[in-house]
């Protein structure tokens, strides 16, 4: 058995690279992984989106709600919504523009448990309990969207699960 010397190895381990640097060449392969594009949107950037719209309907939920305790439910769901915009690039076009600002999809007649009675402003009052529901929904999707975000948005996420786990306990108790 004959043993080989540190230089023959070491030369030997160059040549190598060297071969597949060039046959990567040839093959005209990119090495790392494409960037999003216009065609490949960032995952991420999705995500957002996606959370903003559900942010949105939540609002308008909590918005056609018949009781004024209600009013600092939707507030949090209103600061979440403000930090997720905030997280868009601004070359990102709005989810759901509303020239008042105001959520532009209300989702108020489309909601499991949305009564089809009107309140004294004619909108369509909300039941506590789908309210309830939908927070329970919302806190329960929370940890699926964590995977494969950065810690800053894992983070937002994560938070407002917990806030989202919080008020579905407080709604089941008497307001």
């Amino acid at each position: 058995m004959r043993s080989v010397s540190r230089r023959s190895l070491l030369r030997g381990g160059a040549l190598g690279v060297a071969a597949v640097t060039v046959a990567g060449c040839a093959t005209g392969r990119p090495v790392s992984s494409p960037s999003p594009t216009a065609e490949q949107p960032d995952p991420e950037i999705m995500l957002i989106r996606q959370l903003i719209a559900g942010k949105e309907r939540t609002i308008a939920l909590y918005s056609s709600a018949a009781s004024d305790r209600l009013t600092p439910f939707r507030r949090r769901h209103e600061a979440h919504l403000a930090e997720l915009r905030r997280r868009l690039p601004r070359e990102s076009a709005p989810v759901s523009p509303s020239p008042s600002g105001a959520p532009a999809t209300p989702a108020a007649s489309a909601s499991p448990g949305a009564s089809e009675t009107a309140g004294p402003d004619s909108r369509k009052a909300v039941s506590v309990r789908s309210l309830r529901d939908m927070e329970r929904e919302s806190a329960a999707l929370r940890p699926r969207q964590l995977d494969g975000v950065s810690p800053a948005l894992a983070q937002l996420i994560a938070s407002m699960g917990a806030c989202e786990a919080a008020h579905a306990l407080a709604l089941s108790r008497p307001l």
